[in-house]
């Protein structure tokens, strides 16, 4: 039995390591998959799970415990960049303008109410308790990327070793943080006076309005007789509508146009456009017809070809000439589950499925140089996300003087990769970048460094943390964290609906996004049919994660180094 013991007790042994992170991982994942009340905390739980191991010893060497934390914080939030990248700068469009400004609000708000709490209910002569506070602040607002920034920064402020263990009020308050956040979420609800059934009948009245967006299919037969003798391009300048015109029928014969296909009476053509632009086409060019493709001369096909060749990265439509070179046509092509329209300057990216129209053995040589394997989409990218890292944590040590601040600011290793990845996911291609990863391989990599994460917190807290909480101010974290979470989101919330007149579940998941909260997305989205909250979500998760970052760090280096 000595060798057993051992695994558990011999600290420095590579095997007690290994079997420790496996255990409190394990443990947290399972654990956190347990409902109270139909809501689980989710992974977090490896957090509690780390923190009782730590109080009953079991440990692992400190300098192995910071790497483990730092690479797994670095590993999540650039998974993360990654992610949302490609969709960053596009949130701030339109009514994601309105809706980021009151999600900024809403950091802010968040931070005030912190600041407010700790003058009101603490000790502001003990220099732990803003620390603590801060991290009760980022328990509340449920952002781990948060508190590892915060701890990051503690560190190059109490440069001899003695950094408050922060996760301890990040611990008292997170659990009632999810609860505070769906609870809030809910008043506004009454306190605005809504009624679920007439938002639904909203969106489905926005949906049937919003033509813009949707792709529209029709065969269309030539009529006006001043499109005879034009060619296509001269036909679209002067209609000054987005069309594709992807086949055409003439006397007979079925051929692809291009830019220079000339347009007779009785010809018969297949326009795919914008919902929007449907009926001023048909008044324009003739009335619909149908057309039997398969019976003509030369059957045309249509097929979606997934790009997967590095080198096709990048490259515009209208540099890749598939009309000239290879005798079809591209209508739309679908990204992240959004159809765009095929203009010639829209940017191929790895990942993206092209739906070619025209003859079935040029549609399939289409297929050979756009790729089409799902084999090489199956395997993350791990070039550009090491490369990636690398410039992260390059950008992030850049030291940046500010006057009144003890230490020079730096983005650090959660604010530097972040900012990265968001670029790289964005405009990778410009470099040549394969910049795609599937969904599961990027969830993956981001949860085996969340875990990495909590487990290294958790065990680092966990020998301090009954005094700190049970014996200490445990009670005041507690209380404090609910203020941070509920305050804001009814004042913001209020004024989303009051003012900007949002539709409840876009404020829904207005909410979940700016507290980067999956459970509180996970209710609006069974309260709703639509994909309102999803959307409300993802135009403001992006912005609120490197505001919640940013933020944790300029506290600390504001306020707690002097």
């Amino acid at each position: 039995m000595d060798w057993l013991i051992s695994l558990f007790t011999a600290t420095d042994s590579i095997a007690h390591i290994a079997l420790l992170y496996a255990l409190v991982i394990a443990v947290g994942v399972l654990l956190g998959k347990i409902k109270f009340g139909g809501i689980a905390l989710g992974v977090t739980f490896v957090l509690f799970a780390g923190i009782v191991a730590g109080h009953f010893g079991l440990t692992a060497p400190a300098n192995i415990i910071t790497f483990l934390q730092d690479f797994g914080l670095i590993l999540f939030v650039f998974m993360i960049g990654l992610q949302v990248g490609p969709g960053f700068f596009e949130s701030f469009r339109k009514g994601g303008v309105t809706l980021n400004m009151l999600a900024m609000s809403t950091v802010m708000l968040n931070v005030a109410v912190m600041f407010a709490c700790y003058y009101f209910f603490f000790d502001t002569s003990n220099p732990v308790n803003l620390p603590m506070m801060v991290g009760t602040l980022y328990g509340a607002v449920t952002n781990t990327p948060g508190l590892g920034a915060a701890n990051e920064a503690l560190g190059s402020v109490f440069t001899n070793g003695d950094a408050p263990q922060i996760a301890s009020g990040y611990a008292c308050a997170y659990p009632l943080g999810v609860l505070g956040i769906i609870g809030a979420t809910i008043a506004i609800r009454y306190i605005c006076g809504v009624k679920l059934e007439n938002e639904e009948r909203r969106l489905r009245n926005n949906d049937a309005e919003n033509v813009h967006v949707k792709p529209h299919m029709m065969h269309l037969t030539v009529t006006n007789s001043y499109l005879a003798g034009r060619t296509l391009k001269q036909i679209h300048d002067f209609l000054n509508r987005d069309f594709v015109c992807s086949r055409i029928l003439h006397e007979g014969h079925v051929s692809i146009p291009n830019r220079d296909t000339v347009f007779h009476l009785g010809d018969q053509i297949f326009i795919v456009c914008a919902e929007a632009d449907a009926e001023a086409i048909i008044a324009f060019i003739g009335p619909e017809t149908n057309v039997e493709w398969e019976k003509q001369d030369q059957p045309l096909v249509s097929k979606r070809i997934l790009v997967t060749r590095p080198s096709i990265n990048g490259k515009t439509l209208g540099q890749m000439h598939f009309s000239s070179a290879h005798g079809v046509n591209v209508t739309r092509v679908t990204r992240q589950g959004m159809e765009l329209f095929a203009s010639p300057d829209l940017a191929l990216q790895v990942g993206d499925r092209v739906m070619v129209v025209g003859p079935e053995d040029a549609v399939d040589h289409s297929a050979k140089v756009l790729g089409n394997s799902i084999k090489r989409l199956e395997a993350p990218n791990i070039a550009t996300i090491f490369l990636g890292i690398m410039a992260g944590i390059i950008f992030g040590s850049l030291p940046l003087a500010i006057p009144g601040m003890p230490v020079p600011m730096k983005l650090g290793i959660a604010g530097g990769p972040l900012i990265i990845a968001i670029l790289i996911g964005r405009y990778g291609y410009k470099v040549h970048l394969v910049t795609y990863t599937t969904t599961s391989a990027n969830m993956m990599l981001r949860e085996i460094g969340l875990v990495l994460f909590l487990a290294s917190v958790g065990i680092k807290a966990g020998a301090g943390f009954w005094d700190t909480v049970v014996a200490g101010d445990g009670i005041k974290y507690v209380g404090t964290g609910f203020l941070i979470t509920v305050i804001p989101i009814l004042i913001i919330g209020t004024i989303a609906r009051k003012k900007f007149k949002f539709n409840y579940f876009t404020i829904m998941g207005m909410i979940a996004g700016t507290y980067t909260d999956p459970p509180a997305l996970a209710y609006a989205n069974q309260s709703c049919s639509k994909e309102a909250p999803a959307v409300g979500y993802s135009t403001v998760y992006p912005l609120s994660m490197f505001l919640r970052i940013l933020a944790a760090q300029l506290i600390i280096l504001l306020c707690c180094g002097g």
